[in-house]
């Protein structure tokens, strides 16, 4: 078979629908081939335990980076939800279950600095620190769906020197030891550096301070909030919208090859039936630079690594915890966050980097339900199920390169032993069981996101994250590659990462020229 259009797009994960949607709107025939059987990618709801309705966001989670002008213009039928409540972390002071509380108003959240740190001096430093950084989101994200600036472009847009070297220029431990005195409250802070991201707090190469950037900048507030229906909601209204637009989704194609002499190309594919090839003047990849060179016979760039351990869980009701002074509807309503202390993040890392799993893994958590019931059937919800997602930190894929399953079940077992530690009961007396009786959890490491969605060794970025202004090579709009009429459109673009639909946007407008 041979076909021609405008544009391939290769990959049907959310950013290469929001490419779909932008260039068929602007009249260009698009073409989007997925391997899966369905769109989206790693921005899926599924029903992962047997004879369950309980609709999970199985991978990505959370909104914070896509941008209220994606959603506006493709007229996106998709809401978000914000949540009551930020963070919670417990611990033990003096011998007692306490926590720190972030949310429910700045009079509570004061109060509960205060009865950790006994003083006004942590939340005065954190109310400091976080007003810098949004000062600085306020300034970038806007610029991530316009040409990259340079370097001093951007540092002259933030217009504040303190955030420039505070994300830019210093290590991120540097500027959370220099305002922080709390070794729980500066681990706090420390976590959004570290989301999928194997670094330590001094690392030299500001691999966490890129991570900590993209974590405090959407939408210019760096809220993170729940998508109302679960991710695939998104999905399902990007897809909606480019097949409203004429594009064409067709699953079950498996891209093998792109020849390509920059002003046209081919794409050769694959179905369970037949072998095909489609002309195009433009060829989009929603996949990794790894796959793409892998595509066109270019030298792949360095190997990725994940970091992280992702564990969906059904419960049959929240679990009571040590610290009675805080409602688990509350605890678990925002980022609940487990083992992640400053001291304990750094040997956690050391202990990954040496070769072992670590001996408290970190880990936050946090449950869909209470901000948006309707994932789960209307049985379920009625009586009082909920869902969590725990999300494991320092875990890297080589860790798992030996006896996979062993080191999996070891790992899930300590992180889980670690949340049992701050709570009344244990964890696996509130499961819920699903029709065959089995416990209903399931854990996913950086190889098995590798194995279902070919994420470069599990990495949730495709490669370290850029920060997001021009360097050389990356080219006006940051999809560019070494093909002219080759694009990268998804996280691995520079300012991809994370469920944004801004590569999917960019590479888009690259296309149109704008």
């Amino acid at each position: 078979m041979f076909t021609r259009t405008d544009v391939v797009i290769v990959g049907g994960g959310h950013n290469a629908l929001v490419a779909a949607a932008y260039l068929s709107r602007a009249g260009r025939t698009v073409t989007v081939l997925e391997r899966l059987d369905t769109t989206g990618g790693a921005a899926v709801s599924t029903r992962p335990f047997t004879g369950v309705d309980a609709r999970l966001s199985r991978y990505s989670y959370l909104v914070s980076l896509l941008p209220r002008k994606i959603v506006r213009d493709l007229d996106l039928d998709f809401a978000v939800r914000p949540r009551t409540v930020s963070s919670y972390t417990p611990t033990v002071r003096d011998g007692r279950a306490t926590g720190l509380l972030v949310g429910g108003g700045d009079d509570r959240t004061r109060a509960s600095f205060a009865r950790l740190t006994g003083g006004e001096r942590e939340y005065a430093a954190w109310h400091r620190f976080y007003g810098t950084t949004r000062h600085a989101a306020e300034r970038i994200f806007p610029t991530l769906t316009e040409p990259l600036p340079t370097r001093e472009e951007l540092r002259t847009r933030v217009a504040d020197e303190t955030a420039w070297r505070l994300l830019f220029e210093e290590p991120i431990g540097v500027g959370i030891e220099e305002r922080f005195s709390d070794d729980l409250v500066r681990g706090v802070v420390l976590t959004d550096a570290l989301i999928g991201t194997f670094a330590d707090a001094h690392d030299p190469g500001l691999a966490q301070n890129r991570c900590f950037l993209y974590h405090v900048i959407g939408n210019g507030t760096g809220d993170w909030n729940v998508p109302v229906g679960g991710m695939g909601a998104l999905t399902d209204a990007l897809a909606a919208a480019a097949r409203a637009s004429g594009a064409e989704l067709r699953t079950g194609h498996e891209v093998t090859r792109i020849e390509t002499d920059g002003q046209q190309a081919e794409v050769t594919y694959r179905t369970a039936d037949t072998d095909g090839t489609i002309a195009a003047r433009h060829v989009l990849v929603n996949a990794s630079p790894e796959h793409l060179a892998r595509l066109v016979g270019d030298t792949p760039p360095p190997p990725a690594e994940g970091a992280q351990l992702k564990v969906n869980m059904l419960l049959k009701r929240l679990p009571r915890l040590k610290d009675t002074s805080v409602d688990p509807h509350e605890a678990f309503a925002g980022t609940f966050h487990v083992a992640e202390g400053y001291a304990q993040l750094a040997t956690a890392h050391a202990e990954a980097a040496a070769g072992s799993l670590p001996s408290a893994p970190p880990s936050e958590i946090y449950c869909h339900s209470l901000t948006d019931p309707t994932i789960l059937g209307p049985d379920l919800a009625a009586r009082g199920y909920q869902t969590l997602t725990l999300f494991g930190l320092h875990t890297p894929a080589r860790l798992f390169a030996g006896d996979h399953d062993t080191v999996r079940a070891a790992l899930l077992k300590a992180t889980l032993a670690q949340l049992d530690a701050h709570l009344a009961e244990p964890l696996e007396d509130c499961l819920a069981e699903d029709a065959d009786g089995r416990p209903c959890i399931e854990a996913k490491t950086p190889l098995d996101l590798e194995r279902d969605l070919r994420l470069p060794g599990g990495n949730i970025f495709h490669r370290e994250l850029s920060f997001p202004y021009a360097q050389a090579g990356t080219g006006r709009w940051g999809v560019e590659t070494a093909h002219a009429n080759v694009l990268l459109c998804g996280a691995g673009a520079v300012r991809g990462g994370g469920v944004s639909g801004i590569p999917g946007h960019n590479a888009a407008m690259a296309v149109l020229g704008r």
